[in-house]
């Protein structure tokens, strides 16, 4: 079972019962057994500077579901680089029903094409900044490339390949009508990308939601560098999210995507911003300017990769549904990045 909001259902046994599974209950006995639902959401917790904050534990924080007060777990820092998803060995990701996730960091680079000169400006500026990060990382973090503009284009699945990246950065994400033939890696988004609905996408937030639908399968955490430079709908001057939005930040977060909004404009402050703001903080990520300062916003990017925290509190007793999670550092040193809800 997956998702940001992920519910690991644990049974609890009654106390005094041996360890073997086997064990028979007399004929007409009733052997009583507690199932707790458990809340797992990933976070990051953050300086004025956008570094982590490490060290933390569950007296450290406050959380509310609803507007309640629920008692935090557990609290564990998770190493950007763990090769196991939530940082479980292989046998203790199987227990509990989680895929063993590959080593290495999963990121995606997703570019929103524009020949605005207002944009297109940023987008070779940034494409650049985006190579210099591949030299950064390490050898076995994998990355993928995507990119929008009258529709959903995917370059490349999960690569370490570092000179193929460069080249599509470079050269064929900018020059190519078309990506070549996909060859699926391992992990692969590729079992689940839907070439049809990529070729019929709209908009971006059409586009996110075939992407996170293709992601969904991958174990693990994922981050995506979005290098945009809008979403919703300018009118009336002002910006309202397209219905698609909802959709797109549902299979975002059911897919364990954080999405980090890098501003393409040129510009101090624009409308269409809203709309990279709004889906930075919906999946846990942040949003940055990058026309004064670009060196500083993918600093800032580096920071978030270095890894998160797993947070745990037993789901509390509410109707099924969405519900809202607010979650604060106790005595205010640093901020909570972080998808605010969880559906059960």
């Amino acid at each position: 079972m997956r998702g940001r909001a992920l519910l690991l259902l644990l049974a609890l046994a009654p106390a005094g019962l041996g360890q073997d599974a086997e064990e028979t209950v007399p004929q007409g006995q009733f052997r009583e057994q507690v199932n707790v639902d458990r809340v797992l959401l990933d976070l990051r917790i953050v300086d004025a500077k956008g570094a982590p904050i490490l060290g933390l534990g569950p007296d450290d924080l406050r959380v509310e579901v609803d507007g309640a007060a629920t008692r935090v777990e557990s609290l564990r820092w998770i190493s950007g680089t763990t090769p196991y998803a939530e940082g479980l060995t292989p046998e203790q990701a199987w227990a509990n029903g989680v895929e063993a996730a590959p080593a290495g960091r999963m990121l995606v680079f997703f570019f929103q094409k524009d020949l605005d000169p207002s944009r297109s400006a940023g987008l070779l500026r940034m494409k650049t900044e985006a190579i210099k990060l591949l030299a950064s990382l390490k050898a076995e973090d994998r990355v993928a490339v995507a990119s929008f503009d009258t529709r959903l284009r995917l370059w490349t699945d999960f690569t370490t390949d570092r000179k193929r990246l460069r080249h599509i950065i470079e050269r064929r994400m900018l020059f190519d009508q078309e990506p070549r033939e996909l060859l699926p890696n391992r992990p692969s988004m590729l079992a689940d990308y839907d070439y049809r609905a990529a070729l019929d996408a709209a908009t971006p937030e059409q586009g996110f939601i075939v992407l996170a639908k293709a992601l969904h399968s991958v174990p693990g955490t994922k981050s995506l560098a979005f290098f945009g430079w809008g979403l919703g709908r300018s009118s009336g001057g002002g910006v309202s999210m397209v219905p698609e939005y909802g959709r797109a930040r549902q299979a975002l977060v059911d897919a364990r995507v954080v999405v980090f909004s890098l501003d393409l404009t040129n510009a101090d402050y624009h409308t269409m911003q809203v709309g990279l703001e709004t889906l930075a903080a919906d999946t846990g990520g942040f949003y940055a300017k990058t026309h004064d300062f670009p060196n500083l916003a993918m600093a800032r990017l580096e920071s978030a990769l270095q890894g998160y925290y797993a947070l745990s509190f037993v789901k509390p007793a509410l109707p099924r549904g969405r519900h809202d999670v607010a979650v604060d550092v106790v005595g205010g040193k640093g901020s909570v990045l972080i998808s605010a809800t969880y559906v059960d």
